[in-house]
């Protein structure tokens, strides 16, 4: 999965900013399931900045967010981002020539199903 988190950074605490995504990446690449992370500046406008990291699961990634460690160093700047969804389903990687695609793991039914319902034993994907 990837976890996409946008940010707005006055260019007069760009390099603040900067030191803080270092030390939240490492504290998240300590975690169990962290695959990579990346730290971006938009080249049109520097004020704009992005965090993507990718993890084996939503679980492992919302796992990691409890974790002591990450709750000191990588939640103070992930509170800084811009209120928007920012976890997402991974359904097609490529490198170089190689593609690697994975059907949609969430639910059709997963903006109406809440605590307390069951999924039959077939769940349908919402892009099936």
């Amino acid at each position: 999965m990837l976890a996409v988190a946008r940010f707005t950074v006055p260019e007069t605490e760009a390099a603040s900013f900067l030191t803080a995504a270092h030390t939240a990446v490492a504290a998240l690449a300590d975690r169990p399931g962290y695959r990579s992370g990346t730290i971006g500046r938009s080249v049109d406008d520097p004020t704009r900045w992005v965090l993507v990291t990718t993890w084996d699961g939503v679980g492992a990634y919302r796992r990691a967010l409890t974790a002591y460690d990450v709750r000191v160093s990588a939640v103070p700047l992930l509170s800084r981002a811009i209120d928007e969804p920012g976890a997402y389903e991974t359904l097609l990687v490529q490198t170089g020539g190689q593609a690697d695609i994975a059907p949609s793991r969430r639910a059709a039914d997963a903006d109406v199903v809440g605590l307390g319902h069951a999924a039959g034993p077939e769940v349908r994907s919402d892009l099936e």
